[in-house]
């Protein structure tokens, strides 16, 4: 196969890795299994591609200074979005929701897909974006497909789960997104050995959820929704409780024949590291903290300079999407992820943001949306409140319990003890009550009991060596508990 790119004037050292690249990835086909080869195929040709692309940009760093603000009126604010009369159902039956489940549970210490980690009353991820879907198919009498976005790491766990739905009132499609090969930081070529995943794990990698537009037209998603009758894809993170079918948002953005926006939402200290949206060499741009110089990482994170980022729900309309593919306009920037193997081998892995593809579109708009489409489960801590009475949950929707006075949600750091799913279940025998919690810090060797109620600002720390058993039945307000406490049965 030759996959010979041309799209860019190149010097030798461009044309040698690409030939060299192209030889390559042409004896890596040739063994792959013949049922495996058309994937792999569009694989490669995507990642010649991108490799390209990454090989031209290397010259060209972001320039801090040329950064400017956003114009005033490309930001909407949702509370101030006017009210517009469509009928609901024939507006719910042009959507598609899609959610990137390519992720894995391992950094909560889970096997397989994240999507299937328990999140509360017995629900997964998954199951609780099958009941809100489910929910709206009702009350409204339409059929609001669920699309899965599934990487080579979730597919067959995934499909795996699906079954479970086969009698609900929702229809489930689910897809691979690529596979593409790890390159040597020092060589920028790829090490892998064989084009199977599970016999040379290290060398392979899904590029990251920019990968979402490629993969929808490779997989033949885009049409198979267009002949559906299908025009808006509403996308956003598996793991993002409050990522839930807005009416008010679909309503306004069919009215306003936008083709792309993303919602965005107030920083605060824990999403310091979030993507945010620049205006760059006079175009609007998706900024990822990867691309941002080193010496300027303190700006990027500053409230003061961007105080939104990108929540990852993202609106965009079928029919544009499919035209800017067409025409092969979907240069999305790249981020060169370092990573270092368990050998010690340091890699790159060349990745893509599905928000990024906002500078590809006529008429893309961020929206300015309330914390409450904001309820990623990252870690345990998140999962501390989701799982707590802070929360009530209907029909797979999660809402702040009206119990609570304050609006914000508190802030919680659980320490290394309960980073994992198996620790923090050990630990946390009934889930304490947090209604009048604002800050929450545990560190060490703790377990809590039942019953426990933990009221504004509550601070445990067992030190090396000792450990504290907080007793069922407490109740702590303002406390800072350290040292050794140790409650034993008799």
């Amino acid at each position: 196969a030759e996959y010979m790119g041309t799209r860019f004037r190149k010097d030798s050292f461009q044309l040698d890795q690409i030939t060299t690249l192209n030889k390559y990835l042409a004896s890596l086909l040739e063994q792959t299994r013949e049922s495996d080869k058309k994937f792999m195929q569009k694989n490669f040709e995507g990642f010649l591609d991108l490799y390209e692309r990454f090989l031209n940009k290397r010259k060209e760093p972001l320039i801090w200074d040329e950064i400017t603000p956003l114009p005033s009126d490309f930001i909407l604010n949702m509370e101030n979005l006017p009210k517009t009369q469509t009928d609901s159902r024939e507006l719910l039956s042009k959507l598609v929701v899609v959610k990137l489940n390519g992720g894995l549970g391992t950094s909560m210490g889970c096997v397989g897909p994240k999507s299937a980690i328990t999140v509360r009353d017995g629900n997964t991820f998954l199951d609780l974006a099958v009941q809100q879907i489910e929910h709206i198919n009702d009350e409204y009498d339409v059929s609001v497909p669920l699309v899965l976005m599934n990487s080579f790491n979730t597919d067959e766990d995934t499909k795996n789960i699906l079954r479970k739905y086969a009698g609900s009132n929702i229809d489930i499609h689910s897809f691979n997104q690529s596979k593409y090969p790890r390159i040597n930081k020092e060589t920028l070529l790829p090490f892998a050995e064989t084009t199977d995943h599970k016999v040379d794990k290290e060398a392979w990698y899904p590029p990251g959820h920019g990968d979402l537009y490629t993969a929808l037209k490779n997989e033949g998603v885009i049409d198979l929704m267009l002949s559906q009758h299908k025009e808006y894809l509403f996308v956003s993170n598996t793991d993002n409780l409050g990522a839930t079918i807005s009416l008010s948002l679909l309503q306004n953005i069919v009215a306003q024949d936008v083709e792309f926006a993303m919602e965005l939402t107030d920083k605060s200290p824990s999403d310091i590291k979030g993507g945010t949206l620049i205006k760059y060499k006079e175009k609007i741009r998706l900024l990822e903290i990867a691309q941002v110089p080193p010496e300027h990482v303190d700006d990027f994170k500053s409230v003061k300079m961007f105080n939104l980022f990108n929540t990852n729900n993202i609106w965009m309309k079928l029919e544009a999407v499919k035209r800017v593919l067409d025409k092969g306009e979907m240069n999305l920037d790249i981020i060169s992820n370092h990573k270092t193997l368990d050998d010690g081998n340091k890699v790159v892995q060349l990745e893509t943001a599905v928000g990024s593809a906002i500078v590809c579109f006529e008429k893309a708009v961020g929206i300015h949306v309330s914390r409450t489409r904001f309820l990623p489960v990252k870690t345990t801590s998140d999962l501390l409140l989701i799982m707590s009475n802070l929360y009530n949950m209907k029909d797979g929707f999660v809402t702040m319990s009206d119990k609570r006075m304050f609006g914000t949600t508190p802030l919680v750091k659980l320490g290394v003890h309960f980073e994992k799913m198996q620790d923090f279940n050990e630990r946390f025998p009934q889930i304490p009550d947090l209604i009048d919690l604002n800050h929450l810090t545990v560190s060490g060797d703790v377990t809590f009991g039942r019953r426990v109620n933990l009221k504004g600002t509550v601070i445990i720390i067992a030190n090396h060596g000792e450990r504290i058993d907080v007793p069922s039945g407490s109740e702590l307000e303002n406390k800072i508990v350290s040292g050794n406490l140790r409650i034993l049965e008799h």
